[in-house]
């Protein structure tokens, strides 16, 4: 019961949390001197073509009452204009991009394969290289060892996402021709070439983030070996191993899941800079898409949608803490 308890008030914050930033979200973008009608409009756009695009696409009402109604297209689905001409959006409707004829929604299904892909496997090499080598650097601090993974950290904080990227498709796709260098196939085509194609993207994110995990695991476990039960646990007779496995890893995952849950909710909503530098036609790729063309159906899908998943890894977050420390769901 008390673990319902605290996952049913983590919920209740979070559908709260959703509802304020989209509020938030629909009341900045629809202010914005940019008219969606009048893009859509086409040339010559006069006063009347344009009251029929306005009309067309909702937009001819008060922002108030579009919020409204872009409340309730997500649980009942919209409609947009009348006759044969109509469009229909089925719940959850985001909005509907004009510019490319699709539902946000149905936009988004598609590119987020490919940013879940890139994020998921390069999120799995992060934590797992930069928790253990973080782990052996404190374990073995001050030797070799531990200096050589402080330099590797500091490398890979010091370095831009862009800049890896590209030195990665110099040396591996083109000097040594080892790897693709751009690209994206399905898993549903190819597991093989799909994980293929990911193997320079998963590297170069995991080198970078892999850092600073690197760095504040070792930090952690530090503080945490200087505690009094780790000492109790020594003296008890418990092998090194077990030592630091049970007793002192447990405590160290901590924060690092908390930086974990944000940095992969983040990623989730979209890798723009690797998406970019690896071709590959992703959630980032889409909203620069829809930016750069003021598609603001799409920008404010896109930014609730990464919100969302902000807030969700932030839940998972919670639920794992009650799991490490049981005491946080009291």
């Amino acid at each position: 019961m008390r673990t319902l308890r605290f996952a049913g008030f983590r919920l209740l914050g979070m559908a709260s949390t959703l509802l304020v930033i989209s509020f938030l979200t629909y009341a900045v973008f629809y202010v914005l001197p940019a008219d969606p009608a009048r893009l859509s409009c086409g040339r010559p756009c006069t006063p009347e073509r344009l009251a029929e695009a306005s009309a067309f696409m909702g937009y001819d009402k008060p922002w108030l009452q579009q919020y409204l109604d872009f409340l309730g297209g997500i649980f009942t689905g919209r409609h947009f204009g009348a006759g044969q001409a109509a469009v229909d959006c089925a719940a959850p409707c985001f909005g509907y991009s004009f510019r490319l004829n699709e539902p946000v929604t149905q936009l988004i299904g598609e590119r987020a394969p490919v940013t879940f892909s890139i994020a998921v496997g390069a999120a799995v090499l992060w934590l797992l290289l930069g928790v253990s080598s973080g782990v052996a650097a404190a374990v073995k601090r001050g030797t070799l060892l531990d200096r050589s993974a402080m330099v590797f950290s500091t490398i890979g904080v010091s370095s831009p996402a862009y800049l890896v990227g590209l030195l990665g498709i110099l040396l591996f796709g083109f000097t040594l021709d080892m790897v693709p260098v751009g690209g994206y196939v399905p898993l549903t085509e190819s597991p093989v070439d799909w994980l293929w194609h990911l193997v320079l993207p998963w590297c170069v994110l995991a080198l970078i983030n892999a850092a600073l995990y690197a760095r504040l695991t070792r930090g952690q476990m530090i503080e945490v070996l200087g505690e009094d039960y780790i000492r109790t646990a020594r003296a008890k007779g418990l092998r090194e191993r077990r030592v630091i496995g049970r007793h002192g890893l447990r405590n160290v995952l901590i924060p690092v899941v908390t930086v974990f849950g944000l940095d992969l909710g983040l990623l989730l909503g979209g890798a723009i800079i690797t998406e970019r530098v690896f071709s590959m036609q992703g959630l980032g790729a889409l909203l620069i898409e829809a930016v750069g063309t003021v598609d603001l159906p799409v920008i404010v899908g896109m930014t609730l949608f990464a919100a969302f998943l902000v807030i969700v890894a932030n839940f998972a977050v919670d639920l794992v803490y009650g799991v490490l420390d049981p005491r946080v769901s009291r």
